[in-house]
């Protein structure tokens, strides 16, 4: 296809069409301002400030020298919402089309910072960063699992580490993504393969889990401040180090993670021991164990001398063993000599015991004790007679003195009606009853015939 050119359109170079095209800008649009949140936000040692300025569909590279920034009270940083005040232009070197800010001033916190806020508090309200629930690093690990991605700056980083300080400790690396959509899902499931692991390898189980990544941007680590990556971390049974980012990086997966470590390396020499301190250490050990084992040895020298010195000629100890038997065989009959003197003697004394003691002499005695009391018994039972028969006369004396019989033997008589009533008064009888008189012998039957009294009569 042919082309007419036009002899006398002027050919413009790239310096000159970039000059040309900032021209325009700076003409046309002048000063505006403009509001997004803030990312890769950058200040080298020149003082200027360089950063992203975006929304959810655009972004726009932003340049604030410092002769501006200087005045700025407000701390800028990735995920803040701003209002941006300049104009549009073009850095003519690279064609870069940016927005050179005079001034800046805080719209409220950034999407991203909204929610990284709001879900910190709701974890922080759940108890997920509590410390009662870290679980402390073992002394000596023999074997981690690192989750970051197999070709980022972070597994370099902490191999190096461990190849000075530790090379014979064992990495098995988990590959995940580390930023972007996908990753959080990778994180997850990295998680849960190593806690797999510890179950059907309990032999040669992981010790730590190392998960981190490099440094970035807000939306660069925001995998990291993902609620479902923070569970993870929080129901892992391993103990675990983030390490996510720079030491000014600050995300939920290290709030929640048993340890923090400010850089993958940090955490590298977290979870393993200096070869060089190791072998200072065994330098040590070795000394003080060849210390105390000359020590030792010394001591057991000398022990042995000392029991060599006591060494007796088995000869010489014969000699001895025959004066002691001998010695205690003297010491042995004399002891039976007075033994059997003493038994003698005291055979004899129980024998005069027993001679004192014989049935014939008690029996003698005995007779005479019962001899002597049938005397005593037989006097006091004549003296006992005697005294109750006296006593009985008198009794009997008293009662015959008071005795109704002794009254009819004095010629008195006893007088009863016919329904056996003593008759003690005239008028308990009339003229032509029965009656009876009982006397001292036998009783007499009788009729009434006549009554008097024998009462004095009135005058």
């Amino acid at each position: 296809m042919n082309r007419t050119v036009n002899p006398q359109q002027p050919v413009l170079s790239v310096s000159e069409l970039n000059q040309y095209a900032k021209g325009v800008l700076e003409m046309h649009v002048g000063k505006i301002a403009v509001q997004g949140e803030i990312s890769n936000f950058s200040r080298p040692a020149s003082g200027h400030w360089y950063f992203t300025l975006k929304d959810s569909q655009a972004q726009i590279r932003c340049a604030m020298f410092r002769n501006k920034n200087q005045f700025i009270r407000t701390q800028a940083g990735n995920g803040m919402e701003v209002i941006l005040h300049g104009s549009v232009s073009l850095y003519p070197n690279r064609g870069d089309y940016q927005l050179i800010v005079d001034y800046m001033e805080e719209s409220g916190l950034g999407a991203l910072q909204r929610r990284f806020e709001q879900l910190k508090q709701k974890l922080q309200h759940e108890g997920l960063f509590n410390q009662q629930h870290k679980k402390p690093l073992p002394r000596q690990a023999r074997h981690i699992a690192v989750i970051t991605s197999a070709t980022g700056a972070a597994i370099r980083d902490i191999l190096s580490v461990l190849q000075a300080r530790f090379p014979a400790l064992r990495v098995t690396l988990i590959p995940t993504s580390v930023q972007g959509e996908q990753s959080v899902g990778e994180i997850v499931t990295a998680i849960g393969r190593a806690n797999q692991w510890q179950h059907s390898h309990p032999d040669d189980p992981f010790d730590a889990v190392i998960i981190g990544r490099g440094g970035g941007s807000l939306e660069d680590l925001w995998s990291f401040n993902e609620e479902s990556v923070v569970r993870a971390i929080y129901t892992c049974d391993i103990p675990v180090i983030s390490a996510v980012g720079h030491e000014t990086d600050v995300t939920l997966s290290d709030l929640v993670a048993d340890v923090r470590a400010p850089t993958p390396s940090a955490a590298a020499e977290m979870i393993s021991p200096d070869k060089h301190q190791l072998a200072q250490q065994l330098d040590f050990l070795e000394r003080q164990l060849l210390q105390l084992t000359t020590a030792r040895i010394g001591t057991l020298r000398h022990n042995l001398l000392k029991k060599r010195q006591q060494l007796i000629h088995p000869g010489e100890r014969i000699l001895g063993f025959k004066a002691a038997f001998a010695e205690k065989q003297t010491q042995l009959e004399h002891l039976q000599r007075q033994q059997v003197l003493q038994q003698r003697l005291n055979l004899q004394t129980i024998a005069n015991q027993l001679n004192e003691h014989q049935p014939k002499h008690k029996l003698e005695s005995k007779r005479q004790q019962v001899s002597s009391l049938l005397k005593r018994l037989q006097q006091a039972s004549q003296s006992n007679l005697t005294t109750t028969k006296n006593r009985l006369a008198q009794q009997a004396n008293l009662l015959d003195a008071v005795s109704p019989l002794a009254t009819l033997k004095r010629g008195y008589a006893i007088v009863e009606n016919d329904q056996n009533q003593v008759i003690r008064t005239y008028t308990q009888v009339t003229t032509g009853d029965c009656i009876k008189a009982r006397l001292a012998h036998g009783e007499i039957h009788c009729k009434v015939i006549a009554t008097e009294t024998t009462d004095p009569q009135p005058n």
